[in-house]
């Protein structure tokens, strides 16, 4: 079964660097309902431009809260 976490993020392109650079190793949000997750930064690739990460995602984790999949949902 996989659970869900949705969360806004906003990491501008100079921060983002960091992360992609493995300065910086994991992202941490605060979810819609109040959660604290954390996730490796770079699964936040893909949706990076020249702005940085922006946007509303949804993470997919497993039962032993191990990542799954990360998808933008607007």
């Amino acid at each position: 079964m996989s659970r869900r976490a949705r969360f806004d993020i906003n990491i501008p392109a100079e921060q983002m660097l960091a992360y992609y650079q493995g300065i910086a190793r994991e992202v941490s949000v605060m979810s819609y309902d109040g959660r604290r997750i954390e996730f490796p930064a770079d699964k936040l690739r893909p949706f990076m431009d020249h702005q940085g990460v922006r946007g509303v995602f949804e993470l997919e984790f497993d039962d032993q809260h191990r990542f799954v999949a990360l998808h933008r949902i607007e």
